[in-house]
């Protein structure tokens, strides 16, 4: 465990210098620090910041570590910081990446089952009740977009509510991809405009999944292609919650996001740097 954490320290700081991140010399722990140990919960203990403060400080990784309070309140003050350096390192992995083909699929995280709606109190909203069609099920909560390269590795991903349909992804996404990129999809994602406009626009080609009702019919080996190559993604999603703990314990929405975004933000560091 030791040096993995050693290992996302390195990471993220080297990331914050990149990106020319400037913070008040008099602070005593940095947000490099801040972000390795939210990043470390998530990897370790199961998303308990607690747990991980006192480790780092018990183990003298982060000696003057912030109490649980304070700790939280700079967490909540880096919510974009930690976002774009996510972005930053889908930049570089982007780069250096050989594959040009990507996976895009969307996975609900519930803040509770429907029967407990009437008890939630961090958010009042109709939009964030979403349905999960493989679950048969309705569920309260977020729904993460993400796209990740062919090999499983995340490099791009927005939150929307429960309600939002996966086209709106193709809005809310960066989708900041090389030429001649390939992104596969399932049929939710049909979307016959915004196909035309990448392909025109960034030469990127949407392979999404073909309804029995399109207009755009795939012969049988280029449906086969984009079934077998899309299904990986499920895997990653399987990888990322895995280690969700039953409940996500958070008492604001933007605490819920940034357990989430902490969660994500390990995956993506174990799979392409750390293991």
């Amino acid at each position: 465990m030791l040096n993995e954490i050693i290992a996302i320290y390195a990471i993220t700081d080297d990331l914050l210098k990149a990106i020319g991140h400037d913070e008040d010399s008099r602070r005593v722990v940095s947000d490099a620090e801040i972000i390795t140990t939210a990043v470390c919960a998530a990897m370790f203990f199961n998303g308990n910041h607690s747990k991980a403060c006192t480790y780092m400080k018990e183990h003298e990784l982060i000696p003057s570590m912030l109490d649980k309070s304070r700790f939280n309140r700079r967490l909540h003050g880096i919510f974009m910081l930690m976002n774009d350096l996510f972005h930053q390192m889908g930049m570089m992995l982007k780069e250096i990446s050989e594959d040009t083909e990507y996976l895009l699929d969307s996975f609900p995280v519930p803040m509770c089952d429907n029967i407990r709606i009437f008890n939630i109190k961090l958010i009042e909203s109709e939009q964030y009740r979403g349905y999960i069609a493989s679950k048969k099920r309705y569920f309260y909560g977020v729904r993460v977009q993400l796209l990740t390269t062919k090999t499983g590795i995340p490099v791009e991903f927005v939150f929307l509510p429960g309600s939002a349909s996966d086209v709106r992804a193709f809005n809310a996404l960066p989708l900041n991809l090389p030429p001649d990129s390939e992104v596969y999809a399932d049929s939710a994602y049909t979307d016959y405009t915004v196909e035309d406009d990448l392909e025109e626009s960034s030469q990127i080609f949407l392979k999404v999944m073909r309804k029995k009702n399109s207009r755009r019919n795939d012969e049988p080996w280029n449906q086969y292609i984009k079934q077998s190559t899309r299904h990986y993604i499920e895997t990653v999603f399987s990888g990322i919650t895995g280690v969700f703990p039953k409940f996500i314990h958070a008492c604001t929405l933007q605490g819920f996001l940034l357990k989430v975004e902490a969660f994500i933000f390990s995956f993506t560091l174990q799979k392409a740097f750390i293991y």
